[in-house]
């Protein structure tokens, strides 16, 4: 299907929630304005697809990945476990393709210790930068 990889769709609008606020314009590492990260699962702090974030945000969601195997084990080790699915709060799991906002702390951690996943650079907000350099982005983009 078009606009798809790896099964997560990632280009169009994503259906918003009731509670979902409009997104302000957030822009880009690249400076452009962002785009939608992924919607199935839906995915970001404010659950609209968008890796934006607030000051309540205090994780900073702002790194939109490709999920892979070596990541969802990597980040169960870390006490995250993002492939068991909580039916009780609508999560499905992740699986290996997904489009996920990642903490830019905990992606750079991972890159660390060599198990980053790749990242979309036109879905991962500007706030990122804060933690994590363009260039090393730059060098790991799907």
């Amino acid at each position: 299907m078009p606009g798809q990889t790896g099964g997560t769709p990632f280009c169009g609008p994503c259906p918003v929630n009731d509670s979902s606020q409009p997104a302000p314009a957030s822009l880009n590492v690249l400076g452009e304005p962002l785009v939608v990260c992924g919607c199935q699962p839906m995915t970001g702090w404010f659950r609209d697809g968008h890796c934006r974030t607030n000051a309540s945000d205090l994780g900073r969601h702002s790194v939109c990945c490709v999920v892979t195997d070596a990541f969802l084990r990597y980040s169960q080790a870390q006490g995250n476990d993002l492939s068991t699915p909580a039916p009780a709060y609508g999560f499905p799991g992740l699986k290996p393709g997904d489009h996920w906002c990642v903490c830019a702390p905990r992606w750079l951690e991972a890159y660390e210790d060599g198990m980053a996943p790749p990242v979309r650079l036109e879905a991962t907000e500007d706030s990122a930068l804060e933690v994590i350099s363009l260039t090393l982005l730059q060098a790991n983009a799907a």
